[in-house]
């Protein structure tokens, strides 16, 4: 929404003058924030833990799926990158392979890349043959008798170069996945809030019939405040509320944070901020695609 928004600035101001406080005290905001948030996303996704940064969710989405599913093991796209936290370096080939490589409880399947990938775009169904490379991980996995949490993989990988996954794959991971008892983990840190523009959820982009069993948020949630958010289901929720072991948070959805996330999301609804990703997404896309055609040199375009 741009930097030092009024909006925004004012909105923390505001809520400084008046309450900051860790979250074991109660007050509306909170309760306000994630029925605004709510309303973006599938009905089934209601139930939110806040938090300070994407790191912070990307972790508790981490432990949801491993109590949730009593499994450990957790399927990742190549070049991956999730977070800082020593249990994220190792789910982020980016990462690991240049630190204590990868652990036995990590399986890393080939990004969907439709341009330099394993199966591209002249392949007849290549969300099903990059599904199919996931499927065959969860089975050698088995046949170790290592048992799939999750697959946790950004809605567009950005660190593995900004690529968009073909229509269709997602739903066909999320069937493998589900089977093996895990569930799916849709990282929208880097690209959510209407950044893809037509959809407010990039994950969307690969249709109505897909959602995912945990979404994580950081990045653009605060305007760089830090506030994270990772949201999920009853089931899963009801899960790991069942431990007994409450979860807790000093920040994570303290008034000021509120106010900055309920304020961001004015200023994307009262400024067109979706429709104007779109409008200036089709328009660079244009004139790139013009110089592709002009230039062998460029090969694609996103």
């Amino acid at each position: 929404v741009g930097h030092c928004h009024p909006d925004i600035v004012k909105a923390a101001h505001e809520q400084n003058q008046v309450l900051n406080t860790n979250s074991r005290y109660l007050h509306d905001s909170l309760v306000d924030y994630a029925e605004r948030l709510s309303k973006t996303l599938p009905e089934k996704l209601c139930v939110f833990y806040f938090l300070n940064s994407g790191s912070e969710a990307n972790d508790l989405a981490l432990r949801l799926a491993r109590q949730y599913t009593k499994h450990e093991d957790v399927v990742v796209l190549d070049h991956a990158y999730h977070g800082h936290l020593t249990s994220l370096i190792d789910i982020s080939p980016y990462k690991f392979r240049n630190l204590g490589g990868q652990k036995e409880w990590v399986h890393v399947a080939p990004v969907p890349d439709t341009y330099r990938g394993l199966y591209r775009e002249d392949h007849e169904d290549s969300a099903t043959a990059y599904a199919n490379e996931v499927k065959n991980i969860i089975e050698q996995a088995h046949k170790r008798d290592r048992k799939i949490a999750a697959f946790f993989a950004e809605s567009l990988p950005s660190v593995g170069g900004q690529i968009i996954p073909p229509a269709g794959y997602f739903q066909k991971v999320a069937e493998h996945v589900h089977k093996a008892g895990g569930v799916f983990i849709a990282d929208e840190i880097q690209v959510g809030f209407g950044r893809v523009g037509k959809h407010f959820w990039a994950f969307q982009l690969q249709g109505e019939d897909f959602t995912p069993d945990i979404v994580t948020m950081g990045k653009p949630i605060g305007n760089g405040h830090p506030i994270a958010c990772v949201a999920t289901t009853k089931e899963v929720a009801e899960a790991f509320a069942a431990t007994g072991v409450e979860y807790f948070n000093t920040f994570g959805g303290n008034p000021v944070s509120c106010a900055i996330g309920l304020a961001v999301l004015d200023v994307i609804e009262k400024e067109n901020l979706q429709a104007h990703a779109t409008e200036v997404g089709n328009f660079l896309m244009k004139l790139l695609k013009e110089q592709k055609m002009k230039h062998p040199m460029i090969g694609d375009v996103r």
